[in-house]
């Protein structure tokens, strides 16, 4: 089979492809997978970019789609020929015992799916749900958990709320898709004005450009009437929290999922107490999380939206499309 590692001290010039022996057969318990295609996210482009960003010989990427081609002793839930999707924190099964670093995480502290076959324990993976193509389902695993777990197991969300989703990445336009689904109201915000008009075309109610309006905080207490927004999906850290922070209604709730401005920074906290604002940090979810996020994507009816897909061999090249910030939604890596 055909793998990409990353070859220290790391770097996108230092994804190499080779050819590898193909997944073993099941133990018990286990299952082997002909994996199809990946998913692109942040977290891998920092694994891959920063130098000792990773162990030498790292295979990356945590995301990924395939078929069960084989399937151990004791395996009841999957069968050959079953469509399944990774789990991101694949020793997160359930409850409270959440992770707190990314150790366990495949592609960052042990090895992940760019590559074509794997045979690792059942409960590493859920099914993908009903239809999708193995690009549109390997969005589940970060993106599309991380904004049902944002929305729904954290921000307890109802009809008739309104959604702050900032820019136009793959956690932002799930958090978009999955609200109008679930018949909230959404307000947007992108740099590019080209950019708001698919987020519009996408549902969203009210859009903004925070480069043309700054204060969108502000923006967004105008557009709902001063009554402020329900829940916002912040992925840009340090530089947008204060202005979400300002766009939520008293008792809103912000999930704090992204760093995209920085890892540091200052908080209005007394602005935070005043208005009785719930800040909670997130990443992605446990496997439960994932198996009841595709249930609902059976009935809600959404696809996830694909800008580009790139062969695996290609993996450097689409990090670098990636690192350019034009594509709108999910770039995917296919094998």
């Amino acid at each position: 089979m055909k793998q990409i590692a990353i070859k220290a001290p790391g770097g996108l010039d230092n994804l190499i492809l080779s050819d590898a022996q193909d997944a073993a057969a099941p133990n018990p318990g286990e299952i082997t997978v002909r994996l199809h295609a990946n998913s692109l996210n942040f977290h891998d482009y920092m694994v891959a970019k920063r130098e000792n960003g990773a162990a030498d010989g790292r295979i990356p990427m945590a995301d990924v789609a395939g078929v069960v081609t084989a399937t151990g002793d004791g395996v009841t839930e999957f069968s050959v020929g079953d469509h399944v999707v990774s789990c991101f924190f694949p020793d997160w099964q359930d409850g409270d015992d959440r992770p707190s670093d990314f150790a366990r995480v495949p592609g960052d502290g042990i090895d992940g799916y760019a590559r074509e076959t794997v045979t690792l324990p059942a409960t590493w993976f859920t099914r993908a749900p009903k239809g999708w193509s193995h690009a549109e389902a390997s969005t589940i695993t970060t993106a599309g958990l991380t904004a049902w777990r944002a929305l729904v197991v954290d921000g307890g969300l109802k009809p008739g709320d309104t959604v702050a989703v900032l820019g136009t990445g793959g956690v932002s336009i799930y958090a978009l898709q999955l609200a109008k689904a679930m018949g909230a109201k959404v307000i947007a915000t992108s740099s590019s004005n080209a950019k708001l008009e698919k987020l519009r075309a996408l549902g969203a109610d009210h859009v903004i450009n925070y480069r043309e309006t700054p204060e969108w905080g502000a923006e967004m207490q105008r557009l709902t009437g001063g009554r402020g927004v329900d829940l916002i999906v912040e992925v840009g850290g340090p530089a947008t929290l204060a202005q979400s922070i300002a766009a939520g209604r008293p008792g809103a709730h912000i999930a704090l999922i992204g760093i995209l401005t920085g890892v540091t920074g200052d908080i209005p906290t007394a602005t935070l107490m005043r208005k009785q604002l719930r800040l909670q940090g997130l990443i992605v979810g446990s496997r439960k999380h994932q198996q009841d996020f595709v249930a609902a994507l059976d009935t809600l009816g959404i696809r996830p939206i694909i800008d580009r897909s790139f062969d695996l061999a290609d993996l450097a090249e689409a990090f670098r499309y990636q690192e350019g910030g034009a594509h709108f939604g999910k770039i995917c890596v296919t094998m």
